[in-house]
């Protein structure tokens, strides 16, 4: 299942896990990636908690947690290689797996329509 959020981050679940990154939106808005900054694994997040900073030749962003969770998983390739953000965001360019901590909250995210139309 793919949800959204207002600020631009895309969540896939898969059980009680899910994969965040941003939206293609979002990277286009930031522009070229230089840097990105990931949690570390265990640490735990309430919804809308500062969870990752990207910066671009533009400005330095926060991601925030979509969801509240604990990080399960990192992805050290953007970290590597922060231009897989800009080339693939909704695939090769994830950021950070979280066990969900309260499942009942992926139900206030967006679906692709209401993200669709949230952007015009």
């Amino acid at each position: 299942m793919l949800k959204f959020t207002q600020e631009h981050e895309w969540v896939r679940i898969e059980g009680d896990v899910a994969t965040i990154g941003i939206t293609k939106h979002a990277q286009q808005q930031l522009g070229d990636l230089v840097f990105v900054e990931l949690p570390e694994v265990r640490k735990s997040f309430e919804k809308g908690a500062p969870s990752a900073v990207v910066e671009s030749v533009k400005a330095a962003s926060e991601v925030y947690a979509p969801i509240g969770g604990e990080v399960v998983e990192t992805n050290p390739a953007i970290v590597a290689d922060p231009s897989l953000v800009n080339s693939d965001p909704m695939g090769a360019g994830w950021f950070f797996k979280l066990k969900l901590a309260n499942p009942s909250e992926v139900d206030a995210l967006l679906d692709e329509a209401a993200y669709k139309a949230l952007l015009g």
